[in-house]
């Protein structure tokens, strides 16, 4: 991309720089081609041709560097004192990028600064508070369960307008039979009946509606169907559920014991699990990407039982005696005056209709009190939602705001590694008591270890949140190789492995491709079993529209240090001690 930008016409020393070191960087100088030497030799003679700044004496420096790669004498300490003068944006990347390249005295002479620098940086910018959040997967976006629109539709409509006009035409013949008998009694009765029954319907409606919210509450909050679900398995439901146990327990009341506050929510957690699962299910994302969810609901649910309102709803849908009582005295009044009214007709006729008419009445009333309830619970479920999905989104962007303020950036991540594999280097140079003068060259390939949780931004390699650091040191005598994992969060290195081995013993080395994006490297020596190590794993399911899957893993071959590694076990399998001879570093670009 260098490359494509320098032939659009921005050619600059800063940019000639930026891309030396994209050509140097963790590449040592014998694996370049024959075509890559000859161009940076080609560039090795524009320096003089761009304007005087700290961008070319950059660039002069490095092409210096690599002029005196291995005996330390006046040039080198010109080149030495003339990279320690540059200003630390351009010193530092030099140091950093041809780590590979600088070997011999060079580095002898440099890394004591290299040293004190990774030490210095090694923990900068918060990084053990930090690292967790770069790993912490986007989270989706907050959702809430919708209300049921219509929970009685037209079924229930036609049933109320049908038996209100049939008790309309039978209630309408008992009363012209009962005024043709009796017209004042029943004039008066006819008005205490309807002012009763108008009233029994007021109350009757309050209570239906109170009675049903509280069963439906209560079957949200306790489902006894689902109070002893036990889900096995690996489907997603079933690690919803799992969450949210684990995240009750976390998120217990302080002085409630644990087990007592997961067996008094189990309805709830049961319930919001299904929920999730629901309105989750259909995107096909990972549970990772929800745990800021299932946490804030488990936190919500504390606190509302620690204030109090987690079971309010049963004070504010129980219905108070006085409406029943009111209900139960309007219903026998409208009881009492339809019966009189039947008395007053004088016939059996009348206490027939009067059955009819209270049977109808009651279908009717039935079904204008389940629309009438219906309206209203759609009413307050709406409101409900929408609070509940405002509380979410809020949630969603407390949360994420967090992240995007804490996650460390690339430059960060990259920085932190580098300094882990200098102290990585550093340890196991002093173990053996060697310096960089008797290094030939090395190279460090960085493979993740298991269990790991792992993260990359569009367009970068893959990053873990444990790896396992591989150092092959060349000297005159052999191979050393040390492995340490490295927790990177916290910076430690544990379980170090180290062996030695002498040219002759390497048999080969070859590279198995695993499931098209996985690799593993096979390093068979002659005196023991073949040694496997995995590089990366499979990945490109996972990459993102637009992303070609071959540069992606390039880019994190690249970045673990895969090319070089192969490169230099491959050419000592292959020549053997000879392959130093051949490979002898030291040799300036125009020398190609």
């Amino acid at each position: 991309m260098i490359s494509d930008a320098i032939a659009c016409g921005h050619n600059t020393a800063q940019v000639r720089f930026h891309w030396v070191l994209a050509m140097l960087s963790k590449r040592a100088y014998h694996d370049l081609t024959a075509d890559e030497r000859e161009r940076l030799h080609l560039v090795s003679g524009l320096v003089d041709s761009y304007p005087d700044d700290e961008w070319k004496a950059a660039l002069r420096v490095t092409f210096d560097l690599l002029e005196c790669l291995v005996e330390v004498n006046g040039e080198t300490e010109t080149a030495l004192k003339a990279l320690r003068e540059l200003p630390p944006e351009q010193r530092d990347p030099i140091v950093r990028h041809l780590d590979l390249v600088l070997t011999g005295g060079i580095k002898d002479s440099i890394w004591a600064e290299s040293r004190e620098a990774a030490k210095a940086s090694r923990f900068a910018n918060d990084r053990s508070k930090r690292v967790w959040a770069y790993f912490e997967p986007e989270p989706i976006g907050p959702r809430a369960r919708p209300p049921v629109t219509v929970a009685y539709g037209i079924e229930t409509q036609g049933e109320a307008y049908v038996y209100s006009g049939l008790f309309a035409l039978l209630a309408g013949l008992l009363w012209i039979f009962g005024v043709s008998a009796s017209p004042v009694p029943v004039i008066i009765e006819t008005l205490i009946l309807v002012g009763a029954g108008f009233g029994a319907y007021r109350f009757g409606e309050q209570w239906w509606f109170l009675k049903r919210r509280l069963e439906d509450k209560e079957r949200e909050h306790f489902p006894p169907y689902l109070t002893n679900v036990h889900t096995t398995g690996d489907g997603f439901t079933n690690r919803v559920h799992h969450s949210f146990e684990h995240y009750f327990a976390v998120c217990a009341p302080h002085g409630v014991d644990r087990d007592q506050w997961l067996r008094y929510t189990t309805g709830i957690r049961a319930s919001l699990g299904m929920e999730i699962s629901e309105i989750y299910r259909e995107s096909r994302v990972g549970i990772d990407r929800l745990y800021w969810l299932i946490r804030y609901l488990a936190r919500d649910t504390r606190d509302r039982h620690v204030n109090g309102s987690l079971v309010d709803y049963r004070q504010r849908y129980t219905t108070k005696m006085t409406t029943k009582a009111a209900c139960t005295a309007s219903l026998g009044v409208t009881v009492l005056m339809g019966l009189s009214i039947a008395v007053q007709t004088g016939s059996p006729m009348g206490f027939l209709g009067l059955i009819a008419a209270a049977l109808s009445g009651g279908k009717a009333a039935t079904a204008w009190l389940r629309l009438s309830s219906e309206k209203r619970r759609l009413a307050e479920d709406t409101h409900e939602y929408e609070e509940r999905l405002a509380a979410r989104v809020d949630a969603y962007q407390r949360w994420k705001g967090y992240l995007d303020s804490i996650r460390p950036s690339e430059s960060e991540m990259e920085t932190w590694l580098a300094c882990d594999k200098t102290i990585f280097t550093d340890e196991v140079l002093r173990h053996y008591q060697l310096g960089w003068r008797e290094i030939i060259t090395h190279t460090i390939l960085f493979t993740p270890a298991r269990p790991y949780k792992r993260a990359r931004v569009n367009g970068g390699p893959w990053r873990y949140s444990r790896y396992e650091l591989r150092l092959f040191l060349v000297t005159q005598d052999g191979v050393r190789e040390v492995s340490t994992e490295l927790d990177f969060s916290d910076a430690t290195l544990t379980n170090e492995h180290r062996s030695n081995y002498r040219f002759d013993t390497v048999s080969s080395v070859q590279v198995a491709e695993r499931s098209g994006a996985s690799y593993e490297l096979e390093l068979i020596l002659s005196n023991g079993p073949a040694r496997i190590i995995r590089v990366k794993d499979a990945d490109t399911h996972q990459l993102v529209p637009g992303e070609n899957p071959e540069v992606i893993s390039a880019i994190n071959l690249d970045a673990v240090g895969f090319t070089n590694t192969f490169h230099l076990l491959e050419g000592i399998a292959a020549d053997g001690k000879r392959w130093i001879d051949r490979n002898s570093p030291g040799r300036p670009p125009h020398a190609a």
